[in-house]
């Protein structure tokens, strides 16, 4: 199956609402006019794309049109595709970063709890591994008494190294040491777990703040990347804690899972219009390689259902 494809079945239960939303509105040939964008806004909004995306793209459709009397269904949803397209580029590409100067790649991973942040890491390993790339994860959440354990079998199955120290250790402690053994081992990349916390949080985002204080300082330039896993259904709470992650870690990127579970995957376009972060990567399934590349071509083709162009 294509990356297409994948977006594609990831964003069934999307599609399938806002499909018939569409299609009711729009079906044949409609004028659009202030009735017909009205109503199409209310559409947008029920799937999580937020109120300045919504205007963003009924704003496309008044500028598009201008000058015609009606317009095609096909049409309609081409143009809001290519605008939905133009917004995920804005905020930059998706995938894993290039390798840095000097190894290892750094990444540090951070999110709330129950996102599946300890999973995604695993199927980065995964992906890089795939590469050819040699991965060490390294155990920063000492708070959770199994967080070690789960890590360690992921590591097994993506054929990572991997650093767990004892419970309740010190996360910064345990994030200086796990770089000093990558580099001394000479690893490609360090994958960096940490425990999940509330964006509310002030004093858990400090530790935060520590752990990327001690990275940076001990290697320069690093944490290379910092990814915010988080779960599509929480539709538009995801773009709460993406705004406080972002003010608090310099967050580089958004890891977007379950997003074959939930009707909300406009909130992807939500966060990439208000904050400008690109999607590295989404979860389209359960399995260890359901976590694929994020296009936003294919995401905006497959979002309106179009096949091969948004034109």
């Amino acid at each position: 199956m294509g990356l297409f494809d994948r977006i594609k079945a990831g964003l069934r239960k999307t599609r399938e609402v806002l499909d018939t939303d569409i299609a009711e509105l729009i079906s044949g040939r409609v004028r659009i006019d202030e009735a017909l964008l009205e109503k199409l806004e209310e559409r947008l909004l029920a799937f999580d794309v937020g109120l300045p995306t919504a205007e963003r793209l009924l704003e496309a459709l008044r500028r598009k049109s201008r000058g015609r009397e009606e317009a095609s269904e096909k049409e309609i949803r081409g143009w809001l595709a290519e605008e939905v397209a133009a917004i995920l580029k804005e905020a930059g590409s998706g995938g894993p970063p290039a390798k840095p100067p000097a190894r290892p790649l750094v990444i540090l991973v951070v999110g709330v709890n129950g996102v599946g942040k300890t999973t995604t890491i695993g199927k980065v390993a995964r992906r890089f591994r795939a590469e050819g790339r040699t991965v060490m994860l390294v155990a920063c959440d000492t708070f959770r008494a199994a967080a070690g354990e789960q890590l360690r079998i992921w590591a097994e199955r993506a054929g990572a190294e991997i650093l767990v120290q004892r419970e309740g250790a010190d996360p910064a402690a345990v994030a200086f040491d796990g770089l000093k053994a990558a580099e001394a081992r000479g690893y490609d990349v360090a994958l960096f777990d940490t425990a999940g916390r509330l964006h509310t949080k002030v004093n858990l985002m400090e530790e935060m703040r520590k752990i990327r204080r001690v990275l940076s300082r001990e290697m320069p330039g690093a944490p290379h990347e910092t990814w915010l896993v988080l779960d599509a259904v929480t539709g538009q709470n995801g773009l709460l804690q993406a705004r406080q992650f972002a003010k608090d870690v310099d967050v580089t990127g958004i890891i977007v899972t379950k997003l074959d579970g939930t009707a909300r995957g406009g909130i992807v376009i939500a966060i990439a219009a208000e904050l400008k972060l690109p999607v590295r990567l989404v979860g389209v399934g359960e399995g260890i390689d359901d976590l694929i590349d994020f296009d936003p071509d294919a995401y905006a083709r497959s979002l309106f259902s179009l096949e091969d162009s948004v034109a």
